[in-house]
């Protein structure tokens, strides 16, 4: 069990509390896509106002979800109690989490952009996943050209201070598998049109695994 960590954000959280209470059909498909095919024992990684928890398959015995920011762990809590599974919703972290119980598969929804180290998060990630286990990912990444560019400025400035410290030029896709990962399936897309000048439009979903 976690000893309890706290990473308030008050604003941060006002404002994901109201995007998250707004999510498009398309995001929420995209959560629902993510988490297909589950089974056993699941560990969520920042698990925000717990927006993918009526998304697991009942395959999924237990879900271990994770969420430091006190505010968002609130609304997660109560997400929880409507789940079509059993969650369970921490105060910690990935960094500060005491678990010997290795899981089946981990999930990071819109999570790993904002850790402060995610090479070590990802390494924590592949230490508490079972032999064979799966990383799902769903993950807003690092763009080339123009919108790269722009990424780039927007992590340097104000969109972190706005956003939970999230970063949108990470390539996140290339850190896991420099972790030890192996990317099984993977698929990029864009949240916007191509032509939009929104950091965080490019994204990748995928499962990786922990080679048994």
């Amino acid at each position: 069990m976690a000893s309890p960590v706290s990473l308030d954000n008050p604003l941060f959280a006002r404002i994901w509390i109201f995007m998250s209470s707004h999510e498009t059909d398309w995001l929420r498909d995209r959560r629902r896509e993510n988490l297909e095919g589950l089974s056993g024992r699941v560990l969520e990684v920042g698990a925000g106002t717990g927006s993918n928890f009526g998304f697991y398959p009942e395959t999924v015995t237990e879900v271990v979800a994770v969420e430091p920011e006190s505010q968002l762990r609130e609304v997660a809590t109560a997400a929880a109690a409507e789940a079509p599974v059993p969650v369970t919703v921490l105060a910690s972290t990935v960094e500060a989490l005491d678990e010997t119980q290795p899981f089946d598969g981990i999930v990071c929804s819109l999570v790993l952009c904002s850790v402060e180290q995610p090479e070590e998060v990802l390494r924590q990630l592949f230490a508490l996943l079972k032999p064979g286990g799966q990383l799902r990912y769903f993950e807003h990444v690092a763009s080339r050209g123009a919108r790269g560019g722009l990424q780039r400025l927007a992590d340097a400035t104000i969109w972190p201070k706005l956003f939970g410290n999230c970063h949108t030029h990470r390539d996140t896709e290339q850190m896991i598998t420099d972790t030890g990962f192996t990317v099984q399936t993977s698929r990029r897309g864009y949240q916007f049109p191509a032509w939009a000048p929104v950091p965080v439009s490019e994204f990748a979903l995928g499962a990786a695994s922990r080679p048994a």
